[in-house]
């Protein structure tokens, strides 16, 4: 089977999803209730599944939904303050056709790029539990195979010690810090050489301290590319 209809099926699969009764119920309810800036929209309410081009080289890993960005637009990094970072840094680096993204409609396109998360249900207080995290572990796994990627960046410390959980790295010494590259072990999930990249979250709590600037965001991106040559 080819990777778009892997991918179709897991997506599929994904959004369907009702393992965890605490995040289902949190989605759900955000959902109903809604904010006021976006009361006349239907939320997506449901996990949110990975996106971008089947044949991507560099897979993104990030956290989770956010309340009102992934959870109402039905995809990753769209509709709220993050994507607002990530997507003009992705756009700038070749990655992403346009910077704009607030809607599954809205034109975007990923170029050697496939975007997902470690979680992909709403979290209260965006954070999930670690038993949430491991109940949506396998999905990320599958991801993996399928793209068999050979850069995998991580968006936060999380998205990291998820990959690492994957690869059944422990005791390596590998901490995360933003910029950090490791070489992943030999592994049938991936082509080798293959390449693990540690960037700190685009999330707000980083960008308005000016804990991640825009040039240390461009700086991960064009590493990126460089270590896809």
């Amino acid at each position: 089977m080819i990777p778009e209809s892997q991918l179709e099926n897991l997506n599929n699969e994904i959004i369907a999803c009702r393992k965890c009764p605490r995040l289902v119920e949190w989605r759900e309810e955000v959902a109903r209730v809604k904010r006021k800036a976006y009361k006349d929209q239907e939320y997506w309410g449901k996990p949110v599944p990975g996106f971008g081009n089947p044949q991507a080289r560099v897979l993104v890993v990030g956290l989770a939904p956010g309340a009102h960005g992934s959870n109402r637009t039905g995809r990753n990094f769209t509709g709220d303050a993050s994507g607002g970072f990530l997507f003009p840094a992705l756009h700038r680096a070749g990655f992403a056709n346009q910077a704009l993204a607030e809607s599954r409609s809205d034109g975007l396109t990923l170029k050697d790029l496939y975007i997902t998360s470690s979680a992909r249900c709403a979290p209260p207080d965006n954070k999930p539990s670690p038993e949430e995290l491991n109940t949506c572990l396998p999905y990320l796994e599958r991801e993996i195979e399928i793209l068999k990627p050979k850069v995998i960046v991580c968006l936060g410390r999380i998205a990291f010690e998820r990959i690492l959980k994957i690869y059944s790295i422990r005791n390596s010494g590998w901490k995360f810090s933003h910029g950090a590259v490791f070489e992943l072990p030999p592994s049938s999930f991936n082509i080798q050489p293959s390449s693990l990249m540690c960037s700190y979250h685009p999330s707000q709590q980083n960008t308005l301290t000016g804990k991640l600037t825009v040039k240390m965001f461009d700086d991960i991106w064009q590493k990126a590319q460089k270590l896809l040559e």
